[in-house]
């Protein structure tokens, strides 16, 4: 009789896991800061307008955005918020803008779906989830009341810039990603495309970007969904990548030829090098 108790109560420990595992869900609050290298070919514009221009900036580029998370799923978005007022500096005026992009995340299944509105077009990109090559190191930190530990991903990345004889370039960049995540929360996940680490990511600096996670709700009261994106035009990331490349190409174009016709004022903005 005992042994038929003991294995009764197993079972039931089981089944009340198991119930625990597919039920588990939590919502990250993260804070994002960009570096920004202002560079502006405009001669009217002396070091101390160049730095002002340069902090407004910083403020534009610092936004916050939500991961809704499961043990296999995840949405991740940014937050509304008012929208700041263009910069005028020297008769130079300066608009950010920010997409609407939401990314869904299966990492069970190995996919996302990331829907992204881009010159007036919905489109659903819809591919494989890279699979970085993370280098585990021996270092840890807390954020908030969790302990983090470190890991590191190197690769490369290509831009489209004007070189000092006006014409476009790509130049090739090195760049070191360093993430922190906590095994306290253990999902394979975390904001952006970011994941395939034992735990939650919790900060993300990529050297240019900065992702730092300053609130996390676990298991709350009221059940969050996750639903994957449907409108939109759906295409593979190399797709889209063609697209956007093509896109580039033309308004550097149009702006060089702007440039070279003397209509309105001459000025170069490059952000981030």
């Amino acid at each position: 009789m005992k042994t038929i108790i003991k294995i009764i109560i197993v079972a039931l420990t089981l089944v009340v896991a198991k119930g625990n595992a597919q039920d588990f869900q939590g919502v990250a609050t993260y804070k994002s800061h960009r570096k920004v290298d202002l560079k502006m070919g405009n001669e009217n514009m002396n070091d101390a307008m160049q730095k002002q221009v340069q902090e407004q900036l910083r403020k534009q580029f610092q936004q916050e955005y939500t991961l809704t998370f499961n043990k296999n799923e995840s949405i991740y978005k940014r937050n509304e918020k008012l929208e700041a007022p263009s910069l005028a500096q020297s008769g130079i005026q300066i608009k950010i803008s920010e997409g609407s992009d939401v990314m869904y995340k299966n990492v069970k299944e190995n996919r996302y779906t990331n829907k992204t509105e881009t010159y007036g077009k919905f489109f659903l990109i819809k591919d494989t989830l890279s699979n970085r090559k993370w280098e585990l190191v021996n270092e840890t930190k807390n954020i908030g009341d969790y302990t983090c530990f470190k890991a590191v991903f190197k690769d490369n990345y290509t831009t489209q810039t004007f070189n000092d004889k006006g014409e476009t370039e790509e130049i090739t960049k090195d760049r070191t990603t360093t993430v922190w995540y906590t095994p306290q929360i253990p999902v394979n996940n975390g904001p952006s495309d970011f994941y395939g680490l034992p735990g939650l990511i919790l900060e993300v600096n990529d050297g240019d970007l900065t992702l730092v996670c300053n609130k996390i709700v676990i298991n709350p009261k009221e059940s969050v969904k996750i639903e994957e994106p449907t409108k939109g035009k759906a295409v593979t990331q190399a797709k889209f990548d063609e697209i956007m490349d093509k896109k580039s190409k033309e308004m550097m174009e149009q702006f060089r030829a702007r440039r070279g016709s003397g209509d309105g004022e001459r000025v170069m903005i490059r952000v981030g090098g």
